[in-house]
């Protein structure tokens, strides 16, 4: 697993785009469509999209945190890529807790199964503040501060792209 570049620890973390954008590369910013929450098939002209979930965030709300892996962990099992699940499910805890507590707005999480074998994750908040990682991992007894480190560590890639007005974190696993 080619982990890509990355920010010298202590930096800001503003990796390049997917397809090699620069970091901190600016697009436009998905609405989030109430129609459009919960599982489906989408397809789109020059998108490799297979399945996708949708769900809006309510800003500081960490019980949602639990839901979305559980509704994550439906979607994966009902795409056949259960196996998946618990990386999956991990990775979206960090990032999502992650935009809910160090951001004033809601956020907007998407599950992305493409046809090229990967699943991206994405979470979209109203901050353009870029994550700042620790120089070194939480004490051993810490509650917080290991969470872009276990995204490091387990995903095949990963990154944060600012968008309109905030960014978004992602993180990519490969399948088979």
């Amino acid at each position: 697993m080619d982990p890509g570049p990355r920010s010298a620890p202590g930096d800001a973390v503003g990796f390049p785009a997917p397809g090699g954008g620069p970091a901190g590369q600016t697009g436009p910013a998905r609405a989030a469509d109430p129609a459009d929450q919960g599982v489906r098939g989408v397809s789109a002209p020059g998108c490799a999209l297979h399945r996708r979930l949708h769900l809006p965030l309510d800003a500081a709300d960490l019980v949602a945190v639990g839901a979305v892996r559980h509704r994550l962990r439906g979607a994966l099992e009902q795409w056949g890529v259960p196996e998946l699940a618990d990386t999956a499910e991990l990775l979206t805890s960090e990032v999502v807790t992650n935009a809910l507590v160090h951001t004033t707005h809601g956020a907007v999480f998407d599950a992305v199964l493409t046809a090229d074998l990967r699943l991206r994750i994405e979470v979209q908040d109203g901050t353009p503040r870029l994550p700042g990682r620790r120089r070194e991992p939480a004490a051993e007894f810490a509650t917080s501060g290991r969470g872009l480190f276990l995204v490091e560590a387990l995903a095949d890639d990963w990154g944060v792209q600012l968008r309109g007005d905030g960014k978004v974190t992602w993180f990519e696993l490969a399948y088979s």
